[in-house]
Order: C-alpha cells, then structure tokens, then sequence
C-alpha cells in the first residue's frame, strides 16, 4: 500500500509537496485520475483521487477520510538520551514509530556521551517509518534539552501512593505488590528505567502498567550509555517518577527503548 504525506490541505484539497509529487508522479508514475492515500500526519487518512499529476506540486481531491488511522488508545513520550553512535539511535526513532509512539525527546543527561543532538534527520526516518508501518499520526520529536530540564518541566507533586517503600515492597491483601496494587491519582504515568544498585525499590514495567486505563497518558526515561547520574535519578523519583526494570539482561540505550515503548502497546493489544 503506497502512503503520501501531505502537511497542506485546504477544504477538500490536497497538496503534495515537491519531494513527495516527485515520488509519486516521477517514481510510481501515478496520473491524474488515480486513486492514492494520503496521511495528514495528524491521525487522518484520506482516499484520494490525483487532480494535477505535475511533479512539482501535485493535487488531489478527498474522496473519503477516516480518522485515527493506525493509532493506538494511549499516549506515549519517550525521553531517551541519544546514543554515542547516532545510527542506534535512529533504529530506535523508527522502531518505536512502527510500535507506536507520540513524542521523543532527546534528553542530555550529566553522563551522556554525545552532547550534541539534531532532529532533522531522525523526524525523516519517523516520517518513513509512519507510512511504512500504517500510520496517520507521525511522532513528535522535540528539540534536546538536558534531563534535568524534562524533569522539571514533567514535575508534579509527589503523591504518597507512589512513593517508593523505605523498608521493602507494599503488602496488598497480603501480597507483595511493589506499587501495581495501588490506585493512580491521574491517568499520567512516569516511568524510570535506572538500576539504583539497591537504594530503590523497582518493579517490572509490566507491573507498572497493570490497570492502565485506555487513554493514559505514559512517559518513559531512558538514560545513556553510562546511566542517569545518582542525582538526575534522584531528582526525577521526588518528582513522581517510579523506577522500573526491564528484566535480567543488561540492554543498551536503544534497544531498552525500544523495550520499554513494545511493553506499553503489548499492553493495550
């Protein structure tokens, strides 16, 4: 199935850009009166019918829409320190966008090996990994800023039944429940993938996400190659982060992202 992507549309209109009219008319060799797909990036997906075939600028008139087209019931910012080597960090750009997610934040972080980060790059293989895996809504990737920055701007107050236990896991009905068991204040979920080499209680992330309401909102930090600091860690559990583990195996940045983002849509198939 062939998807265009079109960021202008007025009334029942479509206008395809020049890159992609050329891969349309030039490389499928698409002609007016042909029948295409085009996404909005926005959730939407229209039937259409191809009004101007010119290479340059082509048109196409909406025959049929529907509406959030290959989305998924929650939503999901992934704030993920980008990797030494920026060819893994791409992989996880466009795997979690074939999974599916809403925002990707590249997150600087005290122990971060790369410092500098640009998004042009990555927002053209999640625009790629949108209409190859079906999709109408195409993830938001923002520009970076350091943890300590996303933290802040993610804080909310603690609330006492996501505090972490001082002295062990939370009994519920006699069972140890680590914080599964208890009930959420809001449908928004913060997550920290971070060892803690014991100071910490963690659970599973599947633990951390049983209950979750469709529509929830969920975050996920992932730290770089060398892990958060003890202080950014520190930080982001004062401000209602719940550490999380993602099982036995050591996983490098990107794959323990994309880990993180298939246990929030396995949880919701």
């Amino acid at each position: 199935m062939e998807i265009f992507h079109a960021t202008e549309i007025q009334g029942n209109t479509v206008f395809l850009d020049a890159e992609e009219s050329a891969h349309c008319v030039r490389v499928l060799r698409h002609r007016t009166g042909d029948e295409i797909t085009v996404v909005d990036g926005n959730g939407t997906m229209a039937r259409c019918r191809l009004t101007d075939d010119s290479p340059k600028g082509a048109t196409a008139e909406i025959l049929e829409k529907v509406e959030g087209w290959g989305g998924h019931p929650y939503s999901l910012t992934m704030a993920v320190c980008p990797t030494k080597n920026n060819d893994r960090y791409e992989w996880f750009v466009e795997k979690a966008t074939e999974v599916g997610v809403d925002v990707i934040v590249p997150v600087i972080g005290e122990r971060s090996e790369r410092k500098v980060f640009k998004t042009d790059r990555s927002r053209k293989i999640a625009l790629s990994a949108m209409k190859q895996s079906l999709k109408a809504k195409l993830p938001r990737i923002e520009e970076p800023v350091s943890v300590k920055e996303f933290i802040s701007f993610e804080a909310k107050p603690a609330s006492p039944s996501l505090s972490l236990p001082p002295s062990g896991p939370v009994r519920v009905n006699g069972r140890d429940e680590g914080l599964a068991g208890l009930a959420r204040p809001e449908d928004k979920l913060r997550l920290i993938c971070y060892c803690f080499e014991g100071e910490k209680e963690r659970i599973s992330i599947e633990d951390a996400l049983k209950g979750l309401p469709v529509g929830a909102e969920v975050t996920i930090m992932i730290g770089p190659e060398g892990d958060f600091s003890p202080e950014e860690a520190r930080l982001a559990v004062e401000n209602g982060f719940i550490p999380v583990h993602l099982g036995p195996s050591r996983l490098r940045t990107e794959t323990a992202a994309v880990t993180a983002a298939t246990a929030v849509y396995l949880h919701f198939v």
